[in-house]
């Protein structure tokens, strides 16, 4: 079945795909459109609705009213559509998939990896809240000095309300629903504003939400263009708590947004440190992985690798070897390295690359670019002037810096205003541990690339890689807030031992 056809064709009108809304699609009363791009092509793949502010005012009166409801609505009830959920989601992956792959050029297997990974997080999502939200805390008074017995002290997680979810064009499909289902399960409705390219996805997505039969209003999604609605939504007073994962439009979301609650990951410019008695054929794997999967767009990709000198040769001919087997092409085919998000993206990575060659940085291969598509790159002799030592090229381009102790591995780490991940290298468990201590980033990873999952792990960063931790569990507790209630005693009452 392709996109849009079959049990997804209520949610196409002629070449413009509908917003969600009160259990209903809908063509914007605007009617515009926001054209989507294909970045193999760079012709306009897709249409969807630009809404306007007053159709987020209704959105958001409708979550209100929804979400009263669901929050009284059975923690096993939550569970059961969740679950229903997750299996359309699975069943529907090619569709959704064709989608990844023609918005944001995702490789078909990766496109259809996340669509099934996304399941698994739904499915984990329910499971991890009925036990944990099932729970509550009891407290007594005598614990505090000059207090007898006379107070039970109950606790409870309670909703927040409505959630906006805002999630990135790289995983619009997975980063939405690890917003999505903990929000859900925990009582909370939900306002979704897709990423221009991954819109169609996210829509694909929604409408298995919608057949798993949750109740009207709850779950929203509305597309645009983020002049128009952006700091609205993120501004509107209806929302209680905003979710957003993406690039430094955080930071400004995040000193507009009133007193709520913000879950935030904002990139990073994650460190490999390559110790001397490093396993360099398992290192360079890594660093393949790490710094290439999806053309190194991932906020996790290992973004710079700082190495001992003595092994920096023999890495970064391990390396070279490895890169020239990378197939790169389109998507469809499944290469390795597929066109850049966008026209802007690719000029940024170029501009990054060209700043180094006028520096002086070793191209250990030619750049080499034909419209969004560039090959991977992988730039020796990096020193700090560069701006590729400092920014994050969101591409397939990888610096290397040589570096002679492990102090300064560590400082480069953590000069950076990132802080999201990074990894080490060693066979000494102590130093690893140590200078996993000694990172300033959200997690280390020991002999691995940097990675956001399992999906239940915590994912956080600190500085400018945002606030608040994500992770299944994480996520559904910020998504609520501590109830107590105290029963006052008229005398002391302790039981009896």
């Amino acid at each position: 079945m392709a996109a849009g056809t079959g049990l997804f064709a209520e949610i196409l009108d002629g070449d413009a795909y509908k917003y969600y809304a009160d259990g209903v699609w809908k063509k914007s009363a605007s009617g515009k459109s926001v054209s989507i791009i294909n970045p193999t092509t760079r012709k306009t793949q897709y249409k969807v609705q630009a809404c306007s502010q007053e159709e987020v005012n209704k959105v958001m009166d409708l979550a209100k009213s929804a979400q009263k409801l669901w929050a009284k609505t059975p923690l096993w009830k939550r569970a059961e559509l969740l679950h229903k959920a997750a299996a359309i989601l699975k069943e529907h992956k090619t569709p959704i998939a064709e989608c990844l792959v023609k918005e944001i050029a995702k490789p078909a297997k990766d496109a259809v990896m996340e669509v099934v990974r996304s399941g698994d997080l739904v499915s984990y999502t329910a499971e991890e809240g009925v036990r944990i939200l099932g729970e509550g805390k009891f407290l007594v008074s005598d614990s505090f000095p000059g207090n007898e017995r006379t107070k039970y002290c109950l606790t409870s997680k309670i909703p927040l309300g409505v959630i906006l979810a805002i999630p990135p064009f790289n995983y619009p499909v997975n980063l939405a629903v690890s917003k999505i289902a903990p929000a859900l399960i925990a009582g909370n409705s939900i306002v979704l504003k897709p990423p221009t390219q991954g819109a169609v996805s996210a829509l694909h997505m929604v409408h298995c939400f919608h057949l798993a039969g949750f109740p009207k209003g709850l779950i929203n999604c509305v597309t645009g263009k983020g002049s128009e609605i952006g700091d609205f939504l993120t501004m509107h007073p209806g929302v209680n708590c905003i979710s957003f994962t993406g690039g430094d439009t955080g930071i400004s979301i995040s000193k507009k947004a009133g007193m709520i609650p913000l879950q935030m990951e904002l990139g990073g410019k994650d460190a490999c440190i390559v110790l001397e008695d490093a396993d360099l054929d398992l290192v360079a794997a890594n660093i393949i992985k790490g710094g290439f999967s999806y053309s190194g767009q991932r906020c996790t990709a290992v973004k710079v690798v700082l190495v001992m000198e003595s092994v920096a040769d023999a890495l970064v001919e391990k390396v070279k070897a490895k890169v020239a087997k990378l197939t790169v092409g389109p998507p469809e085919d499944d290469c390795d390295i597929t066109p850049v998000v966008s026209e802007s993206s690719a000029n940024f990575i170029e501009g990054l690359v060209l700043d180094a060659k006028e520096k002086g940085a070793t191209f250990c291969q030619e750049y080499k670019r034909e419209g969004n598509l560039i090959w991977p790159l992988l730039l020796d002799n990096v020193r700090p002037d560069m701006r590729i030592a400092w920014e994050e090229p969101f591409g397939p381009v990888l610096p290397v810096i040589r570096i002679n102790s492990v102090e300064e591995g560590i400082h480069h780490c953590n000069a950076s205003n990132f802080g999201l991940q990074g990894c080490v290298f060693t066979k000494d468990v102590n130093k690893a541990i140590m200078i996993s201590d000694a990172m300033e980033t959200g997690t280390v990873q020991i002999n691995s690339a940097p990675a956001r999952g399992p999906d239940h792990f915590p994912f956080q960063g600190i500085k400018d890689s945002g606030i608040g931790s994500q992770g299944i569990t994480n996520s559904i507790n910020m998504m609520t807030k501590v109830k107590t209630t105290v029963i006052n005693l008229p005398s002391p009452s302790y039981t009896m031992g």
